[in-house]
C-alpha cells in the first residue's frame, strides 16, 4: 500500500500515537472482565479524576457526536432547548443527533464572527420569549477550541459560567480538541472546565492521537443519573470496553495527551508565522490551537490544489489547516514554501 504525504485538511488522518498504542498492546495480553468492568475502564477513570483534581463520573463513548449528543439529551427534557454558536459541531456536523438523542430538544443558535459565545448573545436567546410555546431554555454550550481554532480563556468561560447561574441553565463543553485550549492556555483542565463553572466535558481523544474514543465527564454526579443506560441504548456500551479505555491510561499517565497538543499547536504557529507579511494571504482568525483558516485568492488555493495539498474551505471560504500530534515539521514548511510561491506568481501576474 502507498504511504501518502502528509496532508493537514483533518487532524482526523493522522494515526495512533505510541502511547495510545502500546497501552493497547497491553489490554490486548490476555481476557479481562466484560462492558467497563475491567482493571482498565476502572485506571482510566482514576486517571480522569486524577487530572481533573474532581471526584467527576466518566464514560467512555466511541466517538463526538454520541458524547456531546447523550451529555445534551442527559441535561434536558424534549421540551427544552440549547444554545450553541452557529458554527458549533453540535448545529452543523452532527446529522440532528443532539434532537434525536434528546427526543427533541432544540438547538437554538447565535451568529458569531469566530465561533464564540458570548453572555450578552446568550442572554438574548435565553430571554427572548419566556411563553409556554416555546422550547425552555435549559443548556448552554460552547465547544472549546471553537471550530475556527479559537479558545475561550478563562474569564470568558467564568462569565458564561455566571450567566448560567443566574438563568438557571447548565453548560456543556464541547471539548474535541479540549487538550489544544489547555496547551494554549497553559492552564490545567481542573482550571477550564469545573473550577470555571463547567458542568460537563465531553474530553476529545481521537483527535489527539487515539484510534477512537471521547470521554464524557460529569462534575456534578446528579447530572450523571443513568448516563451507562442511555450509553447502552445508543449502541454506546462497548463490551470489550478496555479497548476504549486503555489508550486513556496511556495518554494521560504518560502526559502524551498534553504534549500532542502542543505539538499540534506549535506547527499551526508555524505555518502562520510562515505565511505572514506574504501578498493576499492571511490568517481569517487568531490562530491559537492546532487549527489555521487562511484567506486568499481563488487562484492561490487552486494552485496549491493542483500541487496535491488537501484542505476544506467551509467556513468561510478560506482554507483550513488542522495539525495532529505526528505532524513534520518540515512538511509544513513545505507548505509554507509552495504558499509563497503561488503568492509571488500571482503577484507577479497581477
Amino acid at each position: 500500500m502507498t504511504i501518502e504525504p502528509q496532508q493537514f485538511a483533518s487532524d482526523n488522518y493522522a494515526g495512533i500515537c505510541p502511547e495510545a498504542w502500546e497501552a493497547m498492546a497491553l489490554a490486548n495480553a490476555g481476557h479481562a472482565r466484560a462492558y467497563g468492568e475491567d482493571g482498565w475502564t476502572l485506571r482510566a477513570a482514576d486517571a480522569l479524576r486524577t487530572l481533573f483534581e474532581a471526584d467527576c463520573e466518566s464514560f467512555f463513548v466511541f466517538n463526538g457526536t454520541a458524547a456531546n449528543s447523550l451529555a445534551l439529551a442527559a441535561l434536558c427534557q424534549s421540551y427544552h432547548s440549547v444554545i450553541c454558536s452557529a458554527a458549533a459541531h453540535v448545529e452543523t456536523d452532527e446529522c440532528g443527533a443532539p434532537e434525536f438523542f434528546s427526543n427533541g430538544s432544540k438547538l437554538l443558535v447565535a451568529q458569531s464572527e469566530d465561533g464564540k459565545l458570548t453572555p450578552d448573545a446568550i442572554r438574548a436567546l435565553a430571554t427572548g420569549r419566556s411563553d409556554i410555546h416555546f422550547p425552555k431554555p435549559r443548556v448552554v454550550t460552547i465547544t472549546q477550541p471553537t471550530e475556527t481554532g479559537c479558545v475561550y480563556s478563562i474569564e470568558e468561560i467564568r462569565a458564561i459560567s455566571a450567566l448560567c447561574r443566574e438563568l438557571g441553565l447548565k453548560l456543556h463543553m464541547d471539548g474535541a480538541r479540549f487538550a489544544h485550549a489547555c496547551a494554549s492556555l497553559d492552564c490545567s483542565p481542573a482550571e477550564l472546565t469545573w473550577k470555571a463553572g463547567v458542568d460537563v466535558l465531553c474530553f476529545g481523544g481521537t483527535k489527539n492521537g487515539m484510534a477512537v474514543g471521547e470521554a464524557v465527564l460529569f462534575f456534578d454526579h446528579a447530572l450523571a443519573a443513568e448516563f451507562d443506560y442511555r450509553c447502552k441504548q445508543a449502541g454506546q456500551l462497548a463490551s470489550k470496553m478496555r479497548f476504549l479505555a486503555a489508550p486513556w491510561v496511556g495518554m494521560l499517565e504518560s502526559g502524551a495527551w498534553l504534549r500532542n497538543a502542543e505539538h499540534g499547536n506549535r506547527c499551526a504557529r508555524r505555518l502562520a508565522e510562515g505565511i505572514a507579511y506574504l501578498p493576499g494571504v492571511e490568517p481569517m482568525f487568531p490562530v491559537q490551537s492546532n487549527a489555521v483558516f487562511l484567506s486568499a485568492p481563488d487562484a492561490i488555493l487552486e494552485g496549491l490544489r493542483q500541487r496535491g495539498w488537501r484542505f476544506y474551505t467551509f467556513i468561510g471560504g478560506g482554507a483550513r489547516f488542522m495539525f495532529a500530534w505526528d505532524t513534520d515539521p518540515a512538511r509544513v514548511d513545505a507548505l509554507v514554501e509552495d504558499i509563497r510561491v503561488e503568492a509571488q506568481m500571482l503577484y507577479e501576474a497581477a
